[in-house]
């Protein structure tokens, strides 16, 4: 059969390396640069390639599509394929095809790595031979063609789910549903809840869908597209049978009549997102029936994601928290719900027409100075300039903390956490991060 990849990148670069060891004849065709990393890569496997354009004798005959998350389905190369009737699906699809392990697949707006990767450590923790994979990290198809595991906790983008045919997890999560690429879906949030809503859509009764109940969107959703699989309902506000929930300080996690208690207090990550998260990995676990203490001491244990509310340090009595992976407002609104005292915020970058009504009240009440970090602050500065008297703008990571230190004092938390895009001043939320710690450092 001929596999031929559209896109060179952590995706398509597995995709290609699982289709060589499967025995598939192997084309991989992108529209750009490959980067050296990956090229070395496919050059070694033996991986034929093009790159810089789609040409037609490289990419006719091919009986097998899969396509990178980041190319929309509606580009010519692919919908030339769609309409000739050639299959076209995703890396996960195809990974997914052809593993014997089990699947925990995680998606939502915000909180899915951070639940990826704490689903993973509990796992790993209960002895069982784990694999974190999908939107974080490696690839699916890249760690399979390496070797099977038993359990895959995968993170799964909406991106990567448009193009999932039978994907059928074992346990699906659904953790929430915000405004987020909704230009990829017609600025529609229907749609993008239609794209995650993929997660769950092929489970049937002996399958497991893990959701917020909470979450308006969800519900709207969960209101108009039946779930087949065993649903476990997780919230903060009220109890909730089969799921999880929060009463007097306590996470309860009850299944079929087992129930686990644990203090909120005595968890890793603190905040009422990461009360969702934990509950969300909790109650993944023990489907699987994963012992209680195990669960408990995974979820104090457990130690976050680099730029996501990562403690850089303490100067002065002044914290320095790193939220560079903070891109949307959402994710700006949970990182400043779970502080307390006063802050400083450091935000911007590319504004993806953020909406900052939603976190307005925070601001108010929490931040006493702003540092616009980006090329155009406007709409920042518009828009925040009358909740503080402190409100300034800088250039580079540096000024910013160098800035944000002269506006804090003893008792107060500078955080980083743009909500936005960092592409602006910065290759991406990873280099933002880092040059941010690098200049706390030398305070």
């Amino acid at each position: 059969m001929k596999m031929l990849i559209l896109g060179g990148g952590e995706s398509g670069t597995g995709a290609a390396l699982l289709g060589k060891k499967l025995g598939y004849d192997v084309y991989l065709s992108d529209a750009g640069k490959l980067r050296d990393k990956y090229r070395g890569v496919l050059t070694s496997s033996g991986v034929r390639f093009e790159e810089g354009g789609h040409t037609t004798a490289f990419t006719e005959g091919a009986e097998l599509v899969v396509k990178s998350p980041g190319i929309p389905g509606t580009v010519p190369a692919v919908a030339a394929f769609k309409s000739a009737g050639t299959e076209v699906i995703s890396e996960i699809e195809l990974a997914s095809r052809h593993t014997s392990g089990k699947i925990v697949a995680v998606t939502g707006t915000n909180g899915k790595t951070t639940t990826t990767l704490l689903t993973g450590h509990i796992f790993a923790k209960a002895g069982m031979d784990t694999a974190v994979a999908g939107n974080v990290g490696d690839s699916f198809a890249g760690m399979l063609a390496e070797r099977d595991r038993e359990v895959w906790v995968l993170e799964v983008s909406s991106f990567q789910l448009d193009d999932t045919v039978h994907f059928n997890p074992d346990v699906a999560v659904l953790l929430n549903i915000t405004p987020d690429h909704l230009d990829r879906y017609g600025n529609s949030i229907d749609a993008y809840a239609d794209a995650k809503f993929a997660v769950t859509a092929n489970q049937g009764p002996d399958r497991h869908f893990i959701y917020c109940a909470d979450d308006p969107v969800t519900a709207q959703l969960l209101r108009r597209r039946k779930v087949r699989a065993e649903m476990h309902p997780v919230s903060l506000n009220r109890e909730v049978s089969n799921g999880a929930y929060i009463a007097q300080d306590n996470i309860i996690i009850n299944l079929h009549n087992k129930s686990l208690t644990m203090s909120i207090h005595d968890l890793a990550l603190q905040g009422k997102h990461n009360a969702y998260n934990s509950m969300a990995a909790g109650v993944s676990a023990r489907i699987f029936e994963i012992r209680k203490e195990i669960v408990r001491e995974s979820l104090s244990d457990f130690q976050n994601i680099e730029h996501r509310l990562e403690f850089v340090a303490e100067i002065h009595g002044i914290k320095f928290i790193n939220d560079s992976k903070a891109t949307n407002v959402n994710s700006t609104w949970y990182a400043l719900e779970s502080l307390e005292g006063p802050v400083v915020w450091i935000v911007g970058g590319v504004d993806k027409g953020n909406d900052y009504s939603l976190i307005a009240p925070l601001v108010r009440e929490k931040v006493k100075a702003i540092i616009c970090l980006g090329k155009d602050n406007k709409k920042l500065l518009d828009f925040f300039g009358p909740m503080t008297d402190d409100i300034s703008e800088a250039g580079s990571a540096r000024e910013a903390v160098g800035l944000a230190y002269q506006s804090a004092e003893k008792g107060d938390t500078v955080i980083l956490s743009p909500a936005c895009a960092s592409f602006d001043l910065f290759e991406n939320y990873e280099e933002r991060g880092h040059l941010f710690k690098t200049a706390v450092r030398a305070l």
